[in-house]
């Protein structure tokens, strides 16, 4: 499995990357893709405070209201916390995902362990904010 991931210190708002796909079969189709190659994940962090419909994100474990990582495998996102709590995240899809990487490159990593523990999102700086 290949870990792609692109840091950014930008603020950027979860908005589609492409038209709204009215057509549910034309949605299934563009988030059932390969994003990168078969069974890439990529990653994505996102050190501002994140509101998914209006309510602020919040970890149930650590009570932290910012800097995640936001974790893309298939039409899946999920949402992982520096103290390493990580639960899937429906309200974001991967059209929202792909409008955060706005682009090619990143740095790719052997193993999503790997890529984990580089990024500082393996449960080492739990409770530490990251400026």
């Amino acid at each position: 499995m290949t870990l792609v991931l692109r840091t950014t210190d930008r603020t950027t708002e979860l908005v589609p990357a492409l038209p709204v796909l009215t057509d549910p079969l034309l949605q299934l189709q563009y988030e059932t893709q390969p994003a990168d190659g078969p069974g890439a994940t990529r990653c994505v962090s996102h050190p501002h405070e994140l509101a998914l419909g209006g309510i602020p994100l919040m970890c149930s474990a650590c009570r932290a209201r910012r800097d995640w990582l936001l974790i893309n495998h298939g039409r899946n996102v999920w949402v992982r916390c520096r103290c390493s709590n990580q639960w899937l995240e429906p309200e974001i899809n991967r059209a929202d995902f792909d409008a955060l990487i706005g682009g090619p490159g990143g740095t790719t990593y052997p193993s999503v362990e790997e890529g984990l523990a580089a990024l500082g999102f393996d449960g080492i700086f739990a409770g530490i904010y990251v400026a």
